[in-house]
């Protein structure tokens, strides 16, 4: 049996004296407590301080912000990374940098609101296409007439768990002219051999997708967001992207425990393999119980109830017997697909897991 320092505060949280199994964290791989991690921010802190003072082109961009930024260009295998302080501000950065009156922006209808918000907002002619529909998206693309286009994508969607059909989405934006840039918040670290994400996982690099945005907070166990690409987008961006332009960088400590969280993708694979273990083990329970889910391979398991208030009962009655999942509604999720978002990570135990599963029969079969 693995070693798990500090597991238990991982997937248990100590609510008002009581205790929460959580299975609604995007902490997959159980780095948000790890010695190495909290170390690193720890030493981080006490030699730059607790915060950095100012925008990364004023000075706040410490020599831990740029190992961070070299290490993450080598993790994701692109010339370069550029540091946001969040990804809904680094989507929302990339997109008015590189698109705006004149040209396109097309996403998928189910992106995350951060990605709609940033079509929205570039100033350019925005439309979304039907979810996973590649068929659609080239249709939108060949109508164009003029101007630049800019596809946008989760890479594992956010409410579903499923992951976007990246190839053919490189193939259509390939031949239509269009830049597609790929939101791998739910992926960096958990999907592919290595844990590089979904684009690893699909077997594509920087050539098929040239704009790449991950964020550092869920399976990295820390904070912030970075996109990768080319020297010649990441100067670009230097240059363009106001949401990195002007705000204050992250804290020089949040680079330093990204850093060794990085790492610890490399050191301790075994987490990965942990974390698909759970999931197989869940869905084969919950296959047994006779609980329908959605066909997600990732750590996200929707478990779709249909109304509001059928989700809130059921997040309220896992409440009361230890668990934590939270009801997801609409206008989150569309309507009549109301949820709960069941998230796996490498730090649950089988017994955890089995309560879980026991406990939803329990309050599927209860009548309403």
């Amino acid at each position: 049996m693995q070693d798990w320092p500090h597991a238990d505060q991982g997937a248990v949280a100590i609510v008002d004296g009581a205790r929460r199994t959580v299975f609604c964290s995007n902490d997959y791989l159980g780095l948000a407590h790890h010695p190495r991690v909290i170390a690193a921010l720890r030493d981080g802190a006490a030699r730059y301080g607790a915060g950095s003072g100012a925008s990364h082109l004023v000075t706040g961009h410490s020599s831990e912000h740029h190992a961070l930024e070299e290490q993450l260009a080598t993790f994701t295998g692109r010339e370069r990374a550029l540091l946001f302080s969040t990804g809904y501000m680094a989507n929302l950065g990339v997109a008015a940098a590189l698109v705006g009156h004149g040209d396109q922006v097309l996403e998928d209808r189910l992106n995350h609101a951060s990605l709609l918000d940033a079509g929205l907002l570039s100033g350019a002619r925005f439309s979304r296409y039907a979810h996973c529909d590649t068929t659609a998206l080239q249709t939108r693309l060949a109508a164009r007439e003029s101007g630049n286009a800019l596809v946008m994508t989760d890479g594992v969607f956010s409410m579903d768990g499923d992951i976007a059909p990246l190839a053919a989405l490189a193939q259509v934006a390939q031949a239509q002219g269009a830049w597609l840039m790929v939101d791998d918040a739910h992926g960096v670290g958990v999907l592919g051999h290595w844990g590089r994400g979904t684009l690893e996982h699909c077997g594509l690099g920087a050539t098929h997708v040239p704009i790449l945005m991950g964020t550092l907070g869920k399976a990295l166990g820390t904070c912030g967001a970075f996109v990768a690409g080319a020297e010649e987008l990441i100067e670009f961006l230097i240059q363009k992207a106001r949401t990195y332009i002007y705000t204050t960088a992250l804290p020089a400590a949040v680079a330093s425990a990204t850093r060794a969280a990085l790492r610890l993708i490399d050191d301790e694979a075994w987490r990965r393999e942990r974390l698909f273990e759970n999931i197989a083990r869940f869905r084969a329970a919950a296959h047994a119980a006779g609980i329908a889910l959605t066909a997600s391979t990732t750590p996200i398991q929707p478990l779709v109830l249909g109304s509001a208030a059928s989700a809130l009962a059921a997040s309220d009655a896992l409440w009361e017997r230890g668990i934590w999942v939270t009801a997801i509604r609409p206008p989150t999720v569309p309507e009549g697909t109301a949820r709960l978002r069941i998230t796996l990570s490498a730090v649950h135990e089988d017994a955890q897991i089995d309560v879980l599963v026991e406990a939803l029969a329990q309050i599927l079969r209860r009548p309403s």
